[in-house]
């Protein structure tokens, strides 16, 4: 029962203000399914995908991706139907289907040509629908009748504007000749009144226990029993004055209004409005061209620039604000019957004529609507008003009322988050009192009391404090920080009052304040709960919380039962919301109002919608960029190794989703595709199996579906490889075995050359050697006999001197006998002859010359070592050389032995040697 009031109440609500309010309704543009502008007919087929008939050919929509297909003449498609996923089109004087071919792709076959003859000039397909087992081609002059083998031509003689199969019956409305039944292939007349004439019906359907006439201009009528009356719906007056185009009816009686002039208009089963939908509150576009509901009760919309989707099962309803005048919402309220909405350019109210309402003096930025005591607080940027219908009362000019609560345990008293710090008010004798309580005046935007006298405040950007009060609420006894008390971080804090628990929102997660040890810890329960990156956005004090999370996914849980909640939004919402000041505020029993950018959501947190997500299919694989059939079934996909494998799934009977997909079964990890399209490269021979799912923001996901494959092996690590490898293998062999036979042969042969060579090269060298010494002895021979000749000179000029001075002393006498000689010219002839005998050259150089010759240059070097050393001393020194004693060198000296030996001693002085050291010895190793 208390069910039934909620639903009632919203559906009053939005009864009410329908000009304003509409479902969740999602536009495509343009440049999304990128074709032409306008969309003159919509389906949907029985695996889900959405068919369009486009300006400029068909369109084709998945739920995630557009595809367009043109038809061979290239013309506009008026028209679209699907049976059993064939794809039905009509043209400019063409119609005919559509097929997946092997590979996936859409193929078209002409059914015109069948009566190529018949069909008039200029002629256009506008309608197609199915009946028994045959499918209807609508045309302004003809109908075509296709029973899947021939087509048939039939002509009513008068403009066709509609055909509705009704109760397994084919009516054909015509301008102005009535409507015609289709019986055993002929037209009969069904029903013709005058009232009709030049009428064009867009639809006939069943109503009650008759039939429902929607005529473009001339609103309603019922059928029954052959009587034609208006249904005289309230919707009819704008049925009117904005043209009918399509309508649609819903199994529970609803039904669906589309105009040319003015978008869409739901009704009940009574004609009495629910819901109009134009370009003031949702749609892009106002002229509706074609429409269809499917199963899901999505009602799809083909609009003259773009296309729609609304969610007519949805129970979440959209206040949207397309002027620009809202702005962005921060606060939403139902006070004595009325809508208060608070924005950033500020407060406004929906009046009773549905129409958004400006209040006087409020411009500039809402905070916080909130009733308290029976009235209307409004937190402003220029302070704290009270609201009164459209008179605003200013009670506090403390900038900037974030938020305000009440003093526990104490009536009538208030504190209230601001610009500079908190504020009190409390009411004596119906009259607000406002103090400043001093003490701080950090921005205060999260208050949450913990007791009468205790409250904890969450600075507006940074930093966290704990805030006691004195018993009379005057004034601040003190304030104190808890950055440092286990808080994780001082930025993005939120401070809330949870089951008389003060819990803490921040970056880490969720904590809360520990009395016993004054500090702040972990709070597992509400990061298990809640999840580490949820936080409130509703009042902490009600039954169920309402929190948000990075994703965007609102959920309404209760504390003591989690299992109890209801999640909603998308992605799309998503990017609506008024980040970091998301709110949502309770409008009465379970209808809640959620802020956006340029309007609020209605949402009923009672109501849970089948978020059911369906199995993915293979739509198309190519391999390096070709497409192959899909007819492989059960046997593994067979690629070559170094192809792309790229494969396209597809879910179109899912909605907000996305895919994930893993490459092998034992990998845990999913990975999300972009889009819905996978390409997998550089994959190394072997078998592998791939598998998708659809996944949700809420956490749901689709059966698997799953592909093999089996990457061969290239060539070189094939069968022909292997044969190849052999023969290389075998050849390399025989040519080793070869080379090494014809290396073996070269290496004898030069190593026989090497050994001649160096036979004859120790043989030269043998003969070199023997030459060398045959001329070293031959040289030693000359040496010997140079040494000896020259000894013999040597020997000779001693001789001569020897000689010499005998013939001196001989010549010495004769001169000192003279007189003794009688015969002066006998001793002149005498001395003469012993002149002539006497040589005049000098004696001691040939003896020197000759004896250098034989000791080796001995007076040279004896010179060298021994400069000073006299003439007669190297003589004495060459003596004593050739070993010739001192009573054989006197007499050449001409000198007495006892000489000789003082010369020796004299000499051995100059040579400087020792009295151990022979003299002899010494001068023989001279050299």
């Amino acid at each position: 029962m208390k069910k039934t009031l909620h639903i009632l109440f919203l559906f009053f609500l939005l009864t009410k203000v329908y000009g304003q309010y509409s479902p969740s309704t999602h536009n495509y543009t343009l440049a999304e399914y990128k074709a032409g502008n306008q969309n003159w007919d919509i389906t949907r087929s029985e695996d889900g995908k959405i068919y369009v008939a486009n300006n400029n050919g068909l369109l084709a929509y998945d739920a995630l991706n557009w595809k367009f297909y043109q038809l061979p003449n290239k013309t506009t498609v008026r028209s679209v139907f699907t049976d059993n996923n064939i794809v039905f089109t009509g043209s400019y004087e063409e119609f005919g289907y559509w097929e997946k071919d092997d590979f996936g792709v859409l193929k078209y076959v002409s059914l015109s040509d069948k009566v190529i003859d018949q069909i008039s000039a200029n002629e256009e397909i506008w309608q197609i629908v199915k009946f028994k087992d045959k499918i209807i081609f609508r045309s302004f002059l003809n109908i075509y009748i296709y029973d899947y083998k021939n087509v048939i031509q039939l002509s009513p003689k008068s403009a066709i504007i509609s055909s509705n199969v009704i109760d397994n019956k084919l009516y054909i409305c015509t301008l102005n000749k009535g409507i015609f039944s289709l019986e055993d292939e002929k037209l009969k007349p069904f029903f013709f009144d005058s009232h009709l004439l030049d009428t064009k019906i867009v639809s006939l359907t069943s109503y009650n226990d008759g039939l429902l006439l929607l005529t473009s201009l001339k609103g309603s009528y019922y059928l029954h029993n052959n009587q034609l009356k208006p249904t005289r719906f309230k919707i009819d007056k704008e049925l009117k004055q904005h043209q009918l185009n399509k309508f649609s009816q819903l199994p529970n009686g609803e039904m669906v209004f589309s105009t040319i002039k003015n978008g869409v208009f739901l009704t009940d089963a009574k004609g009495n409005l629910k819901f109009h939908v134009s370009k003031e509150n949702g749609l892009i576009n106002n002229t509706v061209l074609g429409q269809y509901i499917d199963t899901s009760n999505n009602l799809w919309l083909g609009l003259d620039n773009g296309i729609s989707k609304i969610d007519l099962d949805s129970h979440h309803y959209f206040f949207n604000d397309q002027s620009g005048k809202l702005g962005a919402v921060y606060d939403v309220v139902k006070y004595r019957g009325q809508i208060y909405i608070g924005s950033n350019t500020g407060l406004f109210k929906l009046n009773k004529n549905d129409k958004l309402h400006f209040i006087e003096g409020s411009q500039g930025q809402v905070w916080d609507l909130k009733i308290i005591e029976d009235q209307l607080f409004c937190g402003h940027n220029e302070g704290t008003f009270v609201v009164d219908e459209d008179q605003l009362t200013w009670i506090s000019s403390f900038t900037g009322g974030w938020t305000i609560k009440k003093v526990p345990e104490r009536k009538n008293t208030y504190i209230q988050g601001t610009y500079t710090g908190l504020v009190k008010f409390e009411k004596q004798l119906d009259k607000w009192h406002v103090k400043h309580l001093g003490k701080t005046t950090i921005p205060s935007r999260f208050l949450a009391f913990e007791g009468p006298n205790i409250a904890w405040v969450a600075h507006a950007y940074k930093g966290l404090y704990r805030v006691k009060f004195d018993d009379n609420y005057d004034t601040i006894s003190s304030v104190k920080s808890y950055g440092d008390k286990g808080i994780g971080s001082d930025f993005n804090l939120r401070v809330y009052n949870i089951k008389n628990n003060i819990s803490f929102k921040t970056n880490d997660g969720w904590q809360k304040y520990e009395p016993i040890i004054d500090s702040i810890v972990p709070y597992n329960l509400l990061n298990e709960k809640f999840g580490k990156d949820s936080y409130i956005i509703s009042e902490e004090d009600t039954n169920r919380l309402a929190l948000i999370n990075n994703d965007g996914l609102i959920s309404f849980k209760a504390f003591n039962n989690i299992t109890d909640s209801i999640t909603f939004g998308n992605r799309k919402i998503k990017n609506r919301y008024v980040v970091g000041y998301e709110n949502i505020s309770k409008i009465e029993d379970s209808i809640y109002a959620l802020n956006l950018v340029n309007g609020f959501m209605m949402i009923d947190n009672g109501f849970k919608k089948n978020l059911e997500l369906y199995k993915p299919t293979v739509e198309s694989i190519l391999i390096n960029k070709k497409a192959i059939a899909l007819n492989f079934k059960e046997e593994p996909l067979s690629i070559e190794y170094g192809e792309s494998l790229e494969i396209e799934i597809v879910s179109p009977r899912s909605t907000n989703h996305f895919f994930e997909y893993r490459l092998f079964e034992n990998d845990n990890h999913w990975n999300e595709l972009e889009n819905n399209t996978i390409e997998l490269t550089n994959l190394i021979e072997g078998n592998y199996k791939i598998e998708f799912r659809a996944k949700n923001d809420f956490g749901n996901i689709s059966p698997i579906q799953s592909l093999t494959f089996e990457i061969n092996p290239p060539w070189y690590r094939g069968t022909l490889g292997i044969l190849i490898y052999l023969l290389i293998f075998a050849l390399a062999i025989y040519t080793f075995f070869y080379v090494q036979k014809r290396k073996l042969i070269r290496e004898q042969r030069l190593m026989k050359i090497k050994y001649q060579k160096e036979q004859q090269k120790l043989l030269r060298e043998k003969t070199l050697e023997n030459e060398k010494r045959i001329v070293q002895l031959k040289n030693d021979a000359l040496q010997s006999d140079i040494k000896s000749k020259s000894k013999q000179l040597a020997n000779n000029a001693m001789a001569l001197v020897k000689k010499n001075e005998s013939l001196q002393e001989i010549k010495k006498e004769l001169m000192i006998n003279k007189e003794s000689f009688q015969n002066y010219y006998a001793y002149k002839k005498l001395l003469k002859k012993v002149d002539n005998s006497i040589v005049l050259k000098d004696e001691w150089e040939v003896f020197e010359y000759n004896f250098n010759q034989v000791h080796d240059e001995f007076f040279i070097k004896l010179k060298e070592k021994h400069p000073k050393l006299t003439s007669k001393d190297l003589k004495i020194c060459a003596y004593i050389k050739m070993n010739l004693s001192s009573k054989e060198i006197a007499p050449l000296l001409n000198i007495s032995v006892r000489g000789v030996e003082t010369h020796r001693y004299r000499l051995n002085k100059k040579l400087n040697l020792d009295n151990d050291i022979s003299m002899a010895d010494y001068l023989l190793n001279i050299k």
